[in-house]
């Protein structure tokens, strides 16, 4: 049986998933009976509320006796370092883009890992259906971008079809007749090449991804490049990357096929597979029964680009919900996702129970906090900071590409918010009522800047991102320009109080909330921080007279979730986590410290 590995790639949205349904569907072993739940390959909670990928799976699927394993990625740019590990075990790549957005950041930075690694590219125009699809202008904006990346004569030559995904359908040319998603495999087995390996060789394999077993532990999920292993409790020499030698034993073996994992018996070169038993297995490093064996290149990942210190929670309230709640199970936590979460670094505090946890973006850091506090963790976490390299004695910070695509009245509002930021225009064009936009961004400048985008322009736009390279400090980027509502006393927020706060500017707190003192319970829309009491009632006298009650005519409070707080904390804040709620408070709690402090 011949293997073909292929890793499906895209921007977010652009229905890489879906795509990956209908080829499941499509496979001899499938069994109808069962079915397939919509977007089956997203089976972790957050990943269907959030409706992204957010870690890559392994499937399988059998086609006229051949095997093909299938790798979808994380369209996502702050889950890049999942997409480079992938790229490695693949032999080609299949390019998923939008019939009508086209290209967008994502996609040129997962094409341009695959082209460096020198990938046969295939593209599939996605929904090709919609209203406003324009397949054809898309296709050459994908070879502009191919051509920009600096691909080879071979790769700018690339096979490419049409899909639409949600109905299963693939079609080699626009006027094809719609039946089934089987073209596409057809496309994949003759573009594809087989995977290569040596049987007769050692047995050489590369784990490029890291999984979590309750019953075996550690598992190394990655491809084999030579040889071939039989039964259980098989001896292996890991070699590190640094050529350092350590032994171990493989204990169980399995094999995919559809999205299961199946345990097997005999494994060999080309495939895709999952090895348990070696519970100090990193990713990158080479396992192999020739102890002589020369360790296979290095997997890179690009450096994390934000860093959020996670404290132990010290608020008044701290300790009523939570139950892991100290230090220990914070830092233990952190240490176990490092197994598993590659993109990620953590730096322990001197002087201090901090930890210094890096990511490749906010929403890196803010799905593992989300995981952290359904787990029953408590937790306060300080303002995203930037990291900064330092570059022949000149101070780099991480620059992004963004492109935007807002209705054309809000663009000029869209121009001058990014602009502000630090942002350079590089490009701009306008059809059917939109402009789209492409910046040149620090980092620095969208950090807040996705809600703030929201409000500009009432829900109507785009705004997409990814890390694009290194540039010299560009200076100080003034973003937030209102202040804190702060609490000054302990107790219960009332309605009352509330509805003559609710003038000063938006409320995070609704009426029976209950607030401490330092606690941020809103905005100040005039730029500066106000303490305020929420906590006062009206004062009742037995004397009624007409006009004397006015109706409390409350604005419905905007909810503070995990994303926005992150987002909106400022330096002298810190966003407080616990299983159910979501705190914005000051890092001095009292007036009087806060004054000291300044």
């Amino acid at each position: 049986m011949a293997i073909f590995n292929i890793a499906i790639v895209a921007h977010v949205d652009h229905g890489k998933t879906t795509l990956v349904d209908a080829l499941l569907k499509a496979s001899d072993g499938f069994d109808a009976r069962k079915g397939l739940e919509e977007r089956a390959m997203d089976s972790y909670d957050q990943e269907k509320e959030r409706g992204i990928t957010i870690y890559a799976k392994n499937a399988a699927i059998i086609y006229k006796g051949q095997k093909i394993n299938i790798v979808d990625t994380p369209g996502h740019a702050d889950f890049g370092s999942e997409v480079e590990r992938i790229l490695r075990m693949v032999d080609a790549v299949l390019l998923v883009v939008d019939a009508f957005e086209g290209p967008m950041p994502q996609t040129k930075f997962v094409l341009k890992k695959s082209l460096e690694l020198g990938h046969k590219v295939l593209v599939v125009i996605n929904k090709i259906d919609k209203p406003m699809a324009r397949p054809d202008t898309v296709l050459d904006l994908t070879f502009d971008l191919f051509s920009n990346l600096g691909a080879s004569h071979e790769q700018l030559d690339f096979p490419y079809m049409y899909a639409i995904a949600k109905q299963g359908v693939a079609l080699r040319n626009l006027e094809d007749q719609k039946k089934d998603i089987t073209p596409l495999i057809d496309f994949i087995l003759e573009h594809v090449p087989p995977a290569k390996g040596d049987l007769k060789a050692p047995f050489c394999m590369q784990p490029a991804t890291l999984t979590y077993d309750n019953f075996l532990g550690r598992m190394a999920i990655g491809r084999i490049y030579d040889g071939v292993l039989e039964g259980n409790n098989q001896g292996v020499t890991i070699i590190s990357v640094d050529g350092e030698k350590r032994t171990g034993k493989i204990s169980k073996m399995f094999t995919f096929e559809g999205m299961n994992r199946v345990e097997a018996t005999k494994i060999q070169a080309g495939d895709l597979v999952a090895v348990a038993g070696l519970p100090n297995i990193y990713v990158g490093e080479t396992i192999t029964t020739d102890s002589m064996h020369e360790p296979l290149a290095a997997i890179k990942v690009d450096p994390p680009a934000l860093a959020i210190e996670f404290m132990v929670n010290d608020s008044p309230f701290a300790g009523r919900e939570g139950k892991f709640v100290t230090g220990r199970h914070i830092r233990d936590r952190l240490q176990k996702e490092l197994e598993t979460n590659v993109g990620l670094k953590i730096e322990l505090q001197e002087n201090s129970d901090a930890i210094k946890v890096y990511g490749r973006g906010e929403m890196h850091i803010a799905v593992l906090i989300e995981t952290m506090r359904r787990e029953g963790f408590e937790l306060q976490i300080s303002q995203p900071q930037v990291v900064t390299h330092e570059i022949n004695g000149v101070k780099q910070e991480p620059m992004e590409n963004v492109v935007v695509n807002v209705p054309d009245a809000m663009a000029g509002t869209v121009i001058q918010a990014l602009s502000q930021r630090k942002g350079i225009m590089t490009q701009m064009s306008t059809e059917n009522g939109n402009t789209l936009l492409e910046f040149e961004i620090p980092t620095r400048g969208l950090l807040g800047f996705r809600s703030y985008f929201l409000l500009l322009t009432r829900g109507e736009g785009t705004l997409y991102h990814a890390f694009d390279h290194f540039a010299p400090w560009l200076g100080v980027i003034s973003k937030r320009s209102v202040g804190s509502l702060i609490s000054g006393e302990t107790g219960t927020a009332m309605a009352y109080s509330l509805w003559k706060l609710q003038e000063r500017g938006p409320l995070f707190v609704e009426p029976t909330t209950e607030v401490y003192e330092g606690m941020v319970i809103g905005e100040h829309n005039q730029g500066s921080d106000l303490t305020v009491n929420p906590t006062k009632n009206k004062q009742l006298t037995n004397v009624r007279a007409s006009g004397t009650d006015e109706a409390l005519d409350l604005t419905p409070v905007v909810p503070l979730t995990l994303e926005k707080a992150i987002e909106y904390i400022g330096q002298d804040e810190y966003v407080e986590i616990t299983p159910t709620r979501v705190r914005l408070r000051k890092k001095f709690l009292t007036e009087l410290e806060r004054r000291r402090s300044r």
